[in-house]
């Protein structure tokens, strides 16, 4: 279990009340922006974008707010702005993602 900015993780992602936690290995650069498998206690997602000045963690937010169905501004980067390993909090998420959504929907049956 991983302990990131006070939330106990057994996984990837986890609640606190409407948050969801998010734990990220991004990849720069890629073919194509998508969310991708979980990797561990990280969930992959590529972006197009370079990694220079934290460009490519912009472009991942504001890929993941359409992908979640929220502003950006409901998406904070807690930590890892300039590295791979990220972990947002996406506010009150109007979609989840199937990676997501499934394991959601059998954690509470």
């Amino acid at each position: 279990m991983q302990i990131f900015s006070g939330v106990k993780m057994k996984s990837f992602y986890a609640w606190e009340c409407d948050t969801l936690v998010l734990n990220i290995l991004g990849t720069p650069n890629a073919k194509r922006d998508a969310i991708g498998k979980v990797k561990g206690h990280q969930l992959c997602v590529s972006v197009t974008e370079i990694p220079r000045a934290g460009r490519a963690t912009d472009h991942m937010v504001r890929f993941l707010a359409e992908e979640f169905g929220v502003a950006v501004s409901d998406i904070t980067v807690v930590f890892g702005r300039m590295n791979v390993n990220k972990q947002l909090h996406i506010r009150s998420p109007n979609r989840l993602p199937a990676v997501i959504g499934q394991l959601h929907l059998l954690s509470q049956l």
